[in-house]
């Protein structure tokens, strides 16, 4: 396949996932803003609640990336037996971790007071995950479904089901946090409700499809049937990458903790910033899910040419998103974070200014935040997870927490330090990553492109 050839491929195969992974942050970010039209103290819950929530979902979402490539080197091998295996034991992995996890979920008042959060604001959150909790069985079940069809390279149906339950959950939680069109006035609890909702709209689609479009995997005909050896290999893939998940979560996590010592106003515009780059960033995560499906391919055929060349592609795609990306935040910084404020706003010139300047790091942080993406798309569709877990988490950890720490606090840049951690640390990341991609693993697959 020429170039051309590639980058064609890649966008027909990645423009529904990333408009799959635009309409997931439409979701989030529905809630954020009709529960701050509600109150300052149910958005301050359900963002803590949330918070805690998706630290569990990512580490479980490990199972369901996993089947991604899986599925997609079978589907290139024409293995239907391993296609259907590896998918059901993604789904009883999703089960089983569920189950462990919900405990964690109903009983979350004291972890947060452990955490020393306010105790009112701890019990309101603590009342939304017992409700929105469950929601965490069919949101598991969810992914690894959707990774199952986008390994087939079915993503446009894997964006019109995140599209319908970005619409259900718009319009449930309209009617229950705020009692319209005759339902009861649940406020945070409306929310939870509407939160489970979806996820469980959205799995009866794709179980629908899945049965309906694909009858020759019979998916779910004997499923209660064990499988060990696919069980042991979707365990050994799916874990590492849910604990790269959680690695690069507690980075973000952990800058936000950083701002918030800098006061509300840092805080603020730091939520605004990384709002802004996380909009972009589904753009790289959408064109990493394609590097990981086209690498799955050419490992299933040991196609070392196509996957060189799919790599350079779909990396250079991701460059140029980058460079249109910088030049939009240092040129753009005042209209973009001035959608997030009133007009009237008192604090709206400091946080102008602050946003100001982390934006045109936001600029630099996209940039090396894309390149690493990418490069752990493309080692998964290898299905090599374990070294670059290790890289991962010495990246975030070793390098950018203590980078955030120092240039923020010890050289007192304050904000703009921390986000110079971020990309030190995003920027480790990716050449590490890189590396292990282009001097180790594409190494095992075949002969060499010409």
């Amino acid at each position: 396949m020429t170039y051309p050839g590639h980058f064609r491929a890649i966008a027909v195969l990645g423009l529904p996932l990333i408009g799959g992974h635009l309409a997931q942050f439409a979701i989030g970010l529905t809630d954020t803003v009709m529960l701050g039209w509600y109150g300052v103290e149910a958005l301050a819950a359900v963002t803590l609640a949330s918070s805690y929530f998706f630290v569990l979902f990512l580490f479980g979402a490990g199972f369901g990336l996993a089947v991604m490539p899986m599925v997609a080197t079978a589907a290139a091998e024409e293995n239907e037996t391993s296609i259907r295996r590896s998918t059901r034991m993604g789904l009883w992995l999703s089960l089983i971790y569920a189950a462990l996890t919900i405990p964690f979920l109903w009983w979350s008042y004291p972890i947060f007071i452990l955490l020393k959060q306010e105790p009112q604001v701890a019990e309101t959150a603590s009342q939304y995950l017992r409700v929105a909790g469950w929601g965490l069985i069919p949101a598991l079940l969810v992914m690894v479904l959707k990774s199952y069809l986008a390994a087939l390279e079915r993503t446009q149906i894997v964006l019109w089901i995140t599209v319908a339950a970005a619409f259900v959950n718009g319009i449930t939680n309209y009617a229950l946090i705020f009692g319209n069109w005759g339902a009861p006035e649940l406020g945070v609890m409306g929310a939870a409700i509407a939160s489970v909702v979806t996820q469980i709209v959205s799995l009866i689609c794709v179980v629908i499809y899945a049965v309906r479009a694909l009858p020759e995997h019979s998916m779910f005909q004997r499923f209660w049937r064990p499988d060990w050896e696919m069980f042991s290999s979707v365990l050994k893939l799916g874990v590492p990458i849910g604990l790269t998940l959680l690695a690069e979560v507690t980075l973000f996590a952990t800058s936000a903790i950083m701002m918030g010592w800098l006061g509300q106003v840092p805080l603020a515009a730091h939520g605004i910033a990384l709002n802004l780059a996380s909009a972009t960033f589904m753009v790289h995560l959408g064109l990493s899910n394609v590097a990981t499906i086209r690498a799955g391919n050419a490992l299933g055929r040991r196609d070392r040419a196509h996957l060189e060349k799919g790599a350079i592609a779909v990396t250079g795609m991701s460059l140029v998103v980058s460079v249109l990306t910088i030049v939009l935040f240092l040129t753009c910084a005042e209209p973009l974070i001035s959608l997030f404020m009133e007009a009237d706003e008192p604090r709206r010139p400091q946080i102008l200014a602050i946003g100001t300047g982390l934006l045109a790091m936001a600029a630099l942080f996209q940039l090396v935040d894309g390149a690493q993406v990418i490069a752990l798309g493309l080692l998964r569709g290898l299905q090599d997870a374990k070294i670059p877990m290790v890289m991962a988490a010495l990246s975030y950890w070793v390098v950018g927490i203590p980078a955030s720490y120092y240039f923020g606090f010890t050289r007192g840049m304050e904000g703009i330090g921390i986000w110079l951690g971020l990309v030190i640390g995003l920027a480790c990341a990716a050449v590490l990553l890189m590396a292990r991609f282009w001097l180790r693993s594409v190494r095992e697959i075949g002969v060499p492109a010409e």
